[in-house]
């Protein structure tokens, strides 16, 4: 096991965070310590306000309270966590599930006879996934909510 090991499941409506700390692990983390959720497979580059997109959406994960993805927000309650109107929120969350999509990330975009009615849910996989956002990033949703007051 590694030094930190955290093992998240659902059984039932709730999801469960277990952190396993060794003091002396059998692996070591071969990646430095200065690229660690900063970088990603593609190397995408977001603006502050995709960040943020991705955060409102992904608050709930990253915290954990006993929800799974069927406790992602809706594009207004995102909107409103933000202090943004609904309107701005889509046109951002719009803006960011393409750049995932050029980078090949399936799900993000509907085409001639599909929908993506699950792009939510599945920009917040691959974000939580790749590090993109981390619990750290979560202060950064309250500066936001406060500068819009």
């Amino acid at each position: 096991m590694f030094e930190l090991t955290t093992i998240v499941f659902t059984a039932g409506p709730t999801t469960y965070e277990l952190s396993i700390h060794m003091r002396e692990p059998s692996f070591a983390d071969t990646m430095p310590r200065a690229l660690t959720g900063s970088t990603t497979i593609g190397d995408v580059t977001l603006t502050p306000t995709q960040k943020l997109v991705i955060l409102a959406l992904a608050e709930t994960m990253l915290l954990r309270e006993g929800a799974g993805m069927g406790g992602i927000p809706t594009g207004a309650q995102a909107a409103a966590r933000l202090g943004w109107t609904v309107t701005r929120f889509n046109r951002k969350l719009d803006n960011v599930c393409d750049k995932f999509d050029r980078l090949g990330v399936r799900g993000l975009r509907g085409g001639m006879r599909s929908y993506a009615t699950n792009r939510r849910i599945r920009l917040v996989e691959y974000a939580i996934a790749a590090r993109i956002v981390t619990r750290a990033d979560l202060a950064l949703l309250d500066r936001e909510a406060e500068e819009t007051l």
